[in-house]
C-alpha cells in the first residue's frame, strides 16, 4: 500500500513506473522538469526535456500537462513547444490540447504591487521583478540578505491589495485570486482526453500542494520532488535528473 499523505517527504518512496489503466500526468516546471537557476530567463529548452515531453504525450495519448507558476508563453519557450495542455500562473491560465485558452482577469491591484516591486528592487540589488499581467512576481535568489524585507513588502501589499500571496523557491508573487494549481488540474480532469484518467501530479514547492491535494481527491497522487519536508504527497523523488529518469521509465512500461 502507498505510504498516506502528509508524512514526510524523506521517507516517501519513489512513484511507481507501471500503472493499471489510463494515467494523466501533470508537472511543475522550474525545480521538477527544470532545474532552478539565478534568474527566470536562465531556464532554456533542452533536447532530453523536450524528447521526454513529447514521447509521454504521445504515450498517454495526450494526457499530460504543465501546470507551473510561469506563463503558458515560458512554459513553451522551456518545454520546445512539447505541451499542447498548459496551465501558467498557478492556474490564472490554462490551454486546453485543442488550443482554446481561458485566462482570468487581472486584478487592477496587480500594477501597484508591480510598481512596490519595481521601487524594491532598484534599491535591492540582485532583486529581479516579473510581471506576468495576472501577477506580480518578486525574484531574490541573487540577493538572499534582501528575502527578510521582501517577505514583509509582500505580506504588507497583500494586505493592502487582497492579492494573493503566493512564496516559493526566493520567490514572492502576489497574483490575482481565484485559481490554483489544483482547480487548474481539476479543471483538465473534467475533459477530454483527461476524463476517466488516474491523476498524478509532480512538484517541488508549496505552490504544488494544492495539485497534489486535487490529483489524490480524484483516486491519484502527487510526488515531491527535492528535499523533506511535511506534503500531501505520497511519493517523493530527489531531484529534476531523478524526475527525466523517471518519466522515461513512464514511457518505456506503457510502450
Amino acid at each position: 500500500m502507498p505510504p498516506s499523505a502528509g508524512t514526510l517527504t524523506r521517507t516517501l518512496p519513489p512513484p511507481p513506473v507501471a500503472f493499471d489503466g489510463p494515467l494523466a500526468l501533470f508537472l511543475d516546471m522550474d525545480g521538477v522538469l527544470a532545474a532552478l537557476a539565478p534568474t527566470p530567463e536562465a531556464v532554456v529548452a533542452e533536447p532530453r526535456r523536450t524528447a521526454v515531453l513529447e514521447a509521454l504525450d504521445r504515450t498517454l495519448g495526450g494526457r499530460m500537462a504543465i501546470i507551473s507558476g510561469r506563463t503558458i508563453a515560458e512554459i513553451d519557450r522551456i518545454a520546445g513547444g512539447a505541451a499542447r495542455s498548459a496551465s501558467g500562473v498557478h492556474g490564472l491560465e490554462r490551454r486546453r490540447r485543442d488550443g482554446s485558452l481561458d485566462r482570468a482577469e487581472a486584478s487592477p491591484r496587480v500594477a501597484d504591487a508591480v510598481a512596490a516591486f519595481r521601487d524594491f528592487a532598484a534599491a535591492h540589488s540582485g532583486v529581479i521583478v516579473e510581471d506576468k499581467g495576472v501577477s506580480a512576481g518578486l525574484h531574490y535568489r541573487q540577493a538572499p540578505e534582501a528575502g527578510t524585507q521582501a517577505r514583509a513588502l509582500a505580506e504588507g501589499l497583500a494586505t493592502d491589495t487582497g492579492l494573493v500571496l503566493q512564496p516559493g523557491h526566493m520567490v514572492l508573487e502576489l497574483k490575482t485570486p481565484g485559481a490554483d494549481k489544483g482547480r487548474a488540474l481539476s479543471a483538465f480532469m473534467a475533459e477530454t482526453p483527461f476524463a476517466g484518467a488516474l491523476p498524478v501530479m509532480a512538484g517541488d514547492d508549496l505552490t504544488d500542494e494544492a495539485g497534489f491535494s486535487a490529483a489524490e481527491a480524484l483516486g491519484g497522487f502527487g510526488v515531491l520532488v527535492g528535499p523533506g519536508r511535511e506534503t500531501a504527497a505520497r511519493y517523493g523523488l530527489p531531484d529534476v535528473p531523478a524526475v527525466l529518469d523517471w518519466l522515461e521509465a513512464v514511457v518505456e512500461a506503457r510502450a
